[in-house]
């Protein structure tokens, strides 16, 4: 950023300064990276108790039909044809309640960002869609939304509130205390919830791997909440640098860095967000490319990696072949606090990506040994519920 742009401030700004929180410039807006505890500590604390996290800087918003019919599954039919040509996913084959992860892809099948798509529990929302793309890229999503969805449904941007993620072993008994019905949530389903005569959107979903639980607040009601959460002595505070080495742990690409418009969603490995619905009807951007690289392979493939000795391999970082051709680089990495030795991501060559294939990273010149490895390193804790 300039010397001169003003970051954004989320609704949760100040709590976040009381807490003592060391700031960053991230995507836009002044977000904490960290609190007195420290990196590890809320890294640690996450996976054993329940991390709170502010994300209001992500780009929560509802996609509404103009015109909604009364007829539940028309009204979804209609709004979901208006996104589906953005996108890889089968948002028409949604559930009330269920949230689905998929990419808003270019006309070269390469990502615009990743997001994620709810369809409403409630049947007086139907014709509705609750979305949340990523910060850093927000003003553009919405504008290829609302420009797609233009005279037939109307964008409503939901970013002036406060999202949290609340996130761990002990998310649902502390999420309980406040909203006791949100512990019937499984993993990726959603739905309103009203306090004080205000409407909440939880989701049972996340960005750590753990079990959680991401909730949208309204504004008046922010910071109450994030009081009476913190106050719960199985949570602490976590800031964006113990949420980087959670979802590094976790195998979960992080947009700008292991995705870009040239990558698609097969090259990154996220094959199972292109809907097989949409694959066989063919009606997806980039359809050609994707079709190919799935039948055929793609020339690369984001590879999880461990670092067998030195220094932590960080985006980057050159990757190379056991002869010392530079076939790759890391996209996302760092020192596991979990496992206890450095792991990283990147794209290597498909002929290179088998789990165990010993590759070499060059860290300030010197080559270290690395080997690929299955992702998740850590694994993922989610409820999934009938």
């Amino acid at each position: 950023m300039s010397d001169t742009e003003v970051l954004s401030k989320t609704v949760l700004h100040p709590a976040h300064l009381a807490l003592g929180a060391r700031m960053t410039a991230f995507g836009g807006y002044d977000m904490p990276v960290q609190y007195p505890q420290g990196v590890l500590a809320e890294h640690r604390w996450t996976r054993e108790q329940a991390g709170l996290f502010d994300v209001s800087h992500m780009g929560p918003s509802f996609l509404t039909l103009n015109d909604r019919t009364g007829d539940a599954e028309a009204d979804h039919a209609a709004v979901s044809a208006l996104i589906e040509p953005l996108i890889s996913g089968d948002i028409a084959g949604l559930k009330p309640g269920q949230l689905r992860y998929t990419v808003l892809l270019n006309e070269t099948g390469g990502m615009i960002d990743d997001l994620m798509v709810g369809r409403p529990l409630q049947p007086d929302r139907q014709g509705m869609l609750y979305i949340v793309v990523n910060a850093g890229t927000k003003d553009n999503d919405f504008a290829l939304i609302a420009a797609a969805a233009k005279g037939r449904a109307t964008l409503t941007r939901a970013d002036d509130r406060a999202l949290v993620a609340l996130q761990g072993p002990a998310a649902e008994a502390v999420l309980a205390t406040l909203f006791p019905e949100a512990a019937d949530l499984g993993f990726m389903t959603f739905r309103r919830f009203d306090r004080k005569g205000e409407g909440f959107v939880i989701s049972r979903s996340g960005y750590s791997g753990e079990d959680g639980y991401e909730i949208l607040i309204p504004t008046a009601q922010a910071l109450e909440v994030w009081d009476l959460l913190t106050a719960d002595a199985r949570v602490r505070p976590v800031g964006l640098g113990a949420r980087d080495s959670l979802r590094l742990e976790a195998g979960l690409p992080l947009y700008g860095h292991d995705a870009d418009e040239t990558v698609s969603p097969i090259e990154a490995g996220l094959a199972f967000a292109v809907a097989k619905k949409r694959r066989a009807r063919g009606d997806l951007r980039g359809a050609e490319r994707l079709a190919r690289e799935l039948s055929e392979g793609p020339a690369r493939l984001r590879v999880g990696l461990r670092v067998l000795s030195g220094a932590p391999a960080r985006e980057g970082v050159e990757i190379a072949d056991a002869s010392g051709a530079v076939i790759g680089r890391v996209t996302s990495g760092g020192p596991s606090p979990s496992l206890g030795f450095p792991i990283a991501m990147g794209f290597v060559p498909s002929a290179a990506s088998a789990v165990g294939t010993p590759l070499q990273v060059i860290v300030r010149g010197r080559a270290q040994p690395a080997e690929v490895v299955a992702l998740p390193f850590v694994p993922h804790r989610y409820v999934r519920k009938a």
